[in-house]
């Protein structure tokens, strides 16, 4: 017989940010919790508000199964004496199990003949399993922050008030502090505050309705979304979107219901940024826009009662806004009253990090190593490159970044602007904090970029200089942020650059600062970017394969590396190919350390060998160019012709001859294709595609 289980904890007001983690682990962690006590269910579903956390198994199993359990024990040897009376083995394996002697049995097994004991195992009661298990489900549900309350020990994210649980509309009895488990819930805080009973989960979601609870997450985030286009509408625009706000704001109210509200139309002098940032950081009010996406003297609040006044719910909001728009507006024009170039010496009392120094020394050694990138890349734009590595942090100790740390970089964009830089400038300033995050946009000039990856080289050397190197579990400079955006924007751009090269200037820049090897960390720096590139483009579905083979024989130049993998991809599913992968991995295991790769034509004596040799050195002379110039696809067409003589090769002509010289010469000859090989990948490699070895 199967039964829905139905848990509610509730609670003093969870932050909203807390809320959708929590119930993705009480999820995930009872699916496995039950399958572990082998009670099979159905569907899982959750639900949530501020107030509560609720969890739903439909379709549990009443009871565990019966089980039959056979259990070796010591060997029978062990277990009697010469005279055929237990010893002490047979005794006490019967005592740990808590059967009697004359329960064992023998077993004839591989190794011989053991003591055995079947063990019929009663299935325990669905009800007693959750009785035991409830407290410690919920107590183990984590957040970024718990609390303890009163005089008790145990901490959840907010003090618990009450605790729901029924199992086939049966209370499930336990406890926590001095909560015992019930079948009532509680209606929303200030509406409907009573206690009211459940019978299951469809009778919960309809009384919480009925008091003013939304508890279904999806349902209340639907009707956040028409409350706030329908205040939008009325004042003649629409919601500026904003999935995160719209999130936050589900978790916020357990009844949502929107408020139109107005200001000055003074403040929308303030750049859009800035405005948005105000209402939503400390108000948490949706923007609104015009038809032309214009930003409007409008806002839309959420409340989390219904509304008898909408004027007076309406006044309280503007009030409160009004004052940090005033803020606002006063940051903005007394950061105008100086320049950005100003600024920079104020940076001399900003710590970048503690043994690397000031925000100041950094800025200098972003203007160097912008300049070296840009000499690569784009001499032309030096001169706007290295000008905004110079203001690009400049805006770090205005007060508006001061007051809203997210709009660094957006400020200094438009302070750069109303001093006169080029737009260039301004938006180079702006970009080079871009990526933010791996899926979000890159930097759309080339000025910008190349800033960007000046910035997180400059922290990445600076950090494996100083052995700050990130661990399985710890990564508190976000050096693997970084790695992957520097690999972003370079492979989005085809930046022709030298890793290495980039690796070495950025910790010849430190000085005497770092205390690590600086050999041995511009190794680590670049097996630590190569591991990112190779995690990110296998997780993106790149063929692991492919990735393995180029990265496995070199990795500097990313956009090379890119070349390499999508030639090798687009040949992979030819049979030619992979039968010369095959070959390829025969040839990698025979050669093993063999290092040198001069050829003696006149020790060549089998046909095989002789036309192996010249058909290499055709080959050789035709890759070699094609290489050179990036080609690789041609390049591996002109490699697919040595399938067949490879082929002929390893049928009629044995390698490890006893004749010294003959072997050495044929071992030769295979670490030279090898050696032409590897100019593009490790083909060996590749030959798991076919699922042969």
């Amino acid at each position: 017989m199967n039964h829905e289980f139905l848990l509610e904890i509730g609670t003093e007001e969870i932050p909203a940010g807390y809320i959708e983690p929590a119930l993705d682990f009480m999820k995930s962690t009872m699916g496995r919790k039950l399958q572990e006590l082998s009670l099979s269910h159905d569907v899982i579903l959750t639900a949530g508000t501020p107030r509560r956390l609720t969890l739903c198994v439909q379709g549990l199993s009443a009871c565990q199964p019966d089980r039959r359990e056979e259990v070796l024990g010591p060997p029978k040897k062990a277990a009697f004496d010469s005279d055929n009376k237990p010893t002490k083995a047979a005794i006490g394996f019967a005592k740990s199990r808590g059967a009697a002697l004359e329960d064992i049995r023998i077993a004839s097994t591989p190794k011989g003949e053991y003591l055995m004991l079947v063990q019929e195992h009663k299935g325990e009661q669905t009800p007693e399993i959750l009785s035991r298990l409830l407290p410690e489900f919920i107590l183990s549900i984590p957040f970024p922050k718990s609390m303890r309350w009163g005089t008790f020990r145990v901490s959840f994210a907010r003090p618990i008030q009450w605790l729901l649980a029924l199992f086939a509309s049966r209370v499930v009895d336990f406890s926590i502090n001095d909560l015992s488990s019930g079948n009532t819930t509680r209606g929303h805080r200030f509406m409907a505050p009573q206690v009211v009973p459940v019978q299951d989960f469809s009778d919960y979601l309809a009384v919480l309705r009925n008091h003013y609870v939304f508890a279904d997450i999806e349902v209340r985030r639907g009707m956040v979304e028409r409350e706030v286009a329908q205040a939008a509408s009325e004042a003649g625009g629409e919601i500026v979107a904003d999935s995160g706000l719209l999130d936050t704001i589900t978790n916020l109210v357990e009844c949502p219901m929107g408020v139109k509200g107005s200001f000055d139309g003074k403040f929308l002098t303030l750049p859009r940024e800035v405005l948005i940032t105000s209402m939503r950081v400390h108000q948490k009010y949706f923007t609104v826009a015009d038809q032309n996406g214009n930003l409007m003297a409008n806002f839309v609040a959420v409340n989390n009662t219904k509304i008898d006044d909408m004027a007076m719910a309406a006044a309280g909001h503007e009030r409160v806004l009004r004052a940090r728009l005033e803020d606002a507006l006063f940051f903005f024009k007394e950061d105008k009253q100086r320049s950005l170039e100003g600024c920079l010496q104020d940076l001399s009392g900003v710590v970048f990090q503690a043994q690397l120094g000031s925000m100041l020394e950094k800025t200098e050694r972003l203007e160097k190593l912008t300049a070296f990138l840009c000499r690569k890349i784009a001499p032309d734009l030096l001169t706007t490159a290295v000008r905004a590595a110079r203001l690009a942090k400049a805006d770090l100790v205005t007060n508006m970044v001061g007051e809203f740390p997210t709009l660094q970089g957006v400020m200094g964009k438009y302070y750069a602007l109303h001093e006169g830089e080029t737009t260039e400038v301004a938006e180079a300033i702006q970009d080079h904090y871009l990526p933010v995050r791996a899926d979000s946009a890159l930097p759309e000039n080339i000025p910008g970029a190349l800033v960007s990856i000046a910035d997180r080289l400059d922290t990445i050397a600076g950090c494996f200089g100083i052995g700050k190197i990130p661990t399985g579990t710890t990564d508190p400079y976000g050096l693997r942020r970084h790695a992957l955006a520097l690999l972003h924007i370079i492979d989005d751009r085809s930046f022709p650059l030298s890793l290495s090269e980039c690796i070495n200037e950025a910790l010849e820049l430190y000085g005497d600062k770092l205390t690590e090897d600086r050999q041995k960390t511009a190794k680590a720096i670049l097996d630590f970017i190569r591991g990112r590139y190779m995690n990110d483009l296998i997780s993106k579905g790149m063929a692991q394969e492919a990735v393995e083979a180029v990265l496995s024989t070199s990795f500097d130049d990313i956009a090379d590396c890119r070349k390499r993998i999508n030639a090798l991809i687009s040949v992979s599913s030819r049979e030619t190919f992979t039968l010369l992968a095959g070959a390829f991995k025969r040839v990698i295991n025979i050669i093993k350390d063999h290092a040198d790769y001069e050829v003696s034509s006149p020790l060549l004596q089998e046909e095989a060998e002789k036309r192996l040799y010249t058909v290499y050195l055709e080959v050789r002379d035709q890759v070699e160019p094609l290489v050179s110039g990036k080609d690789y696809d041609q390049a591996l067409e002109k490699i697919l012709e040595m399938k067949e003589p490879v082929d002929a090769f390893f049928d009629t002509v044995m390698v490890m001859s006893e004749d010294a010289q003959l072997r050495k010469n044929r071992l030769s000859l295979l670490a030279a294709i090898a050696q032409l090989f590897l100019r593009i990948g490790d083909f060996s490699k590749m030959y798991t595609l076919t699922g042969n070895e």
